[in-house]
């Protein structure tokens, strides 16, 4: 292309096309019952449609705020894809039995009945928990390495309305911290323990993922245990490689074994280079 973004800049715009595309269907299909097919056809390029993918028993809030993200995530669509020549939509498990899947690694048993993150806005929340923060720490990952100014400036401006979406989902589910997801007496906080402990261990390098309680010297200046965003010992985001995300959507802890919420693998020469390593 004649875009005056580097090759390696290029490949590393493009690797969080995966995210976005997943996050867009979650969202549009949580909060409408449809996709991008409907939204913006022409964004998913011919890409088969996400499996499983279902409307939401949502209450009025969470529906309208969930529907607000899968329009921003659209938009995000559309920006990289006018810098960087991108890729169509990935095929994408987003049925309940993969979410079922990711929770049953989480609390390491099976949990009964099955976790349905389309049954209620609790569930949904949590589900939308596993998502937009992988993304992040992705773009904070990216940031340092990348060499054009164009590049830079849109990985700034994907993360900041990529941190705010996981901020007001964290900000929901901390309201409801100590309620039980039913059926199982387990409440909201020790899910999202559980689900970021599971990242940590799939990702494989440290702990950069927190609950939403932590012990306290983990806390905001070693202070508190409520743990409201995600940081270092100061408040700073964490950083992930593509490696590492892609072991933690692939669910396998390897970025060459691929799985989870993408089936076929994910897309981009970044991702193609390491699933083609696949033995």
């Amino acid at each position: 292309s004649d875009s005056p973004i580097p090759k390696t800049d290029i490949d590393m715009l493009e690797f969080p096309l995966n995210l976005e595309y997943l996050e867009a269907e979650f969202y549009l299909w949580g909060s409408t019952g449809s996709g991008l097919d409907r939204f913006a056809p022409d964004l998913a390029q011919g890409g088969p449609p996400p499996i499983g993918a279902s409307k939401a028993l949502l209450d009025p809030l969470t529906n309208d705020i969930i529907y607000q993200f899968g329009l921003q995530e659209i938009g995000h669509i559309r920006a990289i894809k006018k810098s960087v020549k991108g890729f169509p939509r990935p095929l994408l498990n987003l049925s309940s039995s993969q979410f079922a899947q990711v929770m049953n690694s989480a609390f390491e048993r099976p949990l009964f009945p099955p976790f349905n993150p389309y049954l209620n806005s609790v569930n949904f929340l949590l589900a939308s928990y596993l998502i937009p923060y992988v993304g992040l720490t992705g773009y904070v990952g990216a940031a340092p390495k990348l060499t054009s100014s164009d590049a830079k400036a849109q990985v700034a401006a994907l993360l900041a309305v990529e941190s705010g979406q996981d901020a007001v989902i964290r900000t929901m589910l901390y309201e409801r911290q100590y309620q039980w997801v039913l059926p199982y007496r387990i409440t909201v906080q020790e899910f999202t323990n559980r689900i970021s402990n599971l990242r940590n261990k799939l990702g494989k390098l440290g702990p950069k993922d927190e609950g939403l309680f932590v012990n306290q010297k983990e806390g905001a200046e070693g202070k508190m245990r409520g743990n409201i965003l995600v940081g270092n010992e100061n408040s700073i985001g964490f950083s992930r490689t593509p490696e590492e995300i892609l072991r933690i959507v692939y669910g396998s802890g390897d970025e060459n074994k691929i799985g989870g919420f993408y089936p076929k693998g994910a897309d981009g020469s970044i991702a193609r280079s390491l699933s083609n390593k696949q033995v």
